[in-house]
């Protein structure tokens, strides 16, 4: 899938000529984002149009673009490393603090 506001590369899908990819513009827009907050927070975008045209691929595009997500969001999580074992000190102090604050409640 291609379209003039949305290109493919490397396997993702990015809004066309710039490194903002489509998963971001999809995300604000579900989050009900209007078109122009969606372009105050990528400026990289540079043109409104563009923002409509990127939502009007996705639109078109739903079912795809939609199945795109959920299995990158998949692979994403798979990546992730657990802060116990990435961060195992900062792990404890946050057990602490929770032991703490559970202790304060009761």
């Amino acid at each position: 899938m291609h379209s003039e506001y949305v290109e493919q590369r490397e396997g993702h899908y990015y809004v066309a000529t710039t490194r903002v990819s489509l998963d971001s513009v999809v995300y604000a827009f579900n989050r009900g984002e209007s078109p122009e907050r969606i372009l105050e927070n990528f400026p990289l975008i540079e043109m409104l149009s563009r923002i409509y045209g990127a939502i009007a691929f996705y639109l078109d595009h739903k079912a795809e673009i939609d199945q795109y997500l959920e299995i990158s969001s998949r692979e994403l999580e798979a990546q992730r490393v657990p802060l116990e074992i990435d961060n195992p000190a900062l792990w404890q102090r946050i057990q602490r603090a929770k032991a703490r604050i559970a202790e304060n409640s009761a």
